[in-house]
């Protein structure tokens, strides 16, 4: 367990896509709109195609000034979910599992937490890519 009071705030951002995760980022600290834009702009845009649907939930730094213009930029399109359903959105389930494997790892420094999730990311396959998207309603499973 990690001793009480010494938690830091991480923030891991990534893109899912049917047969992998691209643009993943951990961050120290909250996200904000500053951040989240340059992370759009330098990590994911960089991974889209025209065609492609970005999903985002309300978060205030996905509505930033720039966002949308980053993505359509590569053809792509932003959807923004209703407030309050994470179940429309794919990602969540990574997240989930991604959170409860670092608590049972219970990596104790930061290089330790950064291997754990370089190792969990590395293993999320396609199947389970597909999986999660069409949990959420976004085509069919794998």
């Amino acid at each position: 367990r990690v001793p009480h009071g010494h938690w830091q705030t991480t923030t891991f951002l990534a893109g899912l896509r049917h047969d992998r995760i691209v643009a993943p980022l951990v961050l120290e600290g909250a996200i904000d709109g500053p951040t989240f834009l340059a992370w759009v702009e330098q990590f994911l845009a960089p991974t889209l195609e025209p065609g492609d649907i970005v999903v985002a939930d309300n978060l205030g730094s996905h509505k930033v000034a720039g966002v949308r213009e980053a993505i359509e930029a590569q053809g792509a399109s932003t959807l923004f979910l209703p407030s309050y359903s994470p179940d429309l959105n794919p990602i969540e389930q990574l997240f989930a599992k991604l959170k409860a494997l670092i608590r049972g790892l219970a990596p104790r420094t930061r290089e330790a937490l950064l291997n754990a999730i370089g190792s969990i990311i590395e293993q999320v396959s396609a199947t389970e890519c597909a999986n999660y998207l069409a949990h959420a309603g976004y085509g069919r499973s794998a």
